[in-house]
């Protein structure tokens, strides 16, 4: 028998208060109950980053994230970065560098990208950094080492490099 949990979330801005089985991902909240289908179901293993989203500003995997652990988070989705009907930059950047073919993974990258760019203002060093003290700068490599849990099947990721390097600048 399912235990059940009240969860309240703020997903793009507006509140939800819903009652739920206590296994339920964040990946099937936003999907199955909300209708929020930008952030996709690919593996559901933690492995490919289609399901990533921004929670309380960091990004996760959605697949792996429980809702009930999660309750009072502020919850962002590729369908909360546009503001009034304009794209984000990195959306923008996204549809002008051609960064995508079949699109599955552009939801989870861009959410991703996002991420990472908070990640490099607060000083978060990478695998690649040769200076672990310094203040971090997006290059290319960065970039790469950055964003290589985000799989792209079709193999746009020159593309994907160089819309995140632009909107870095």
């Amino acid at each position: 028998m399912a235990e059940l949990a009240t969860v309240t979330l703020l997903v793009n801005g507006e509140s939800y208060s819903l009652e739920l089985d206590t296994r339920t991902s964040l990946l099937d909240l936003l999907r199955e109950h909300l209708g929020l289908t930008g952030a996709k179901k690919g593996c559901d293993h933690g492995q490919c980053g289609a399901c990533t989203v921004l929670i309380d500003g960091r990004r996760a995997i959605a697949c792996l994230a429980l809702a009930v652990a999660h309750a009072g988070a502020d919850i962002v989705t590729i369908e909360g970065l546009a503001d009034d009907g304009l794209l984000h930059p990195l959306q923008a950047a996204f549809v002008e560098h051609d960064a995508f073919q079949c699109g599955y993974c552009t939801p989870g990258q861009i959410c991703s990208a996002i991420g990472m760019f908070r990640e490099v203002e607060t000083g978060w060093p990478s695998a690649v950094a040769r200076d672990v003290a310094a203040k971090p700068t997006l290059n290319a490599d960065e970039i790469r080492e950055r964003m290589s849990g985000n799989i792209c099947r079709c193999g746009a990721y020159p593309n994907i490099v160089a819309a995140i390097e632009e909107v870095a600048r």
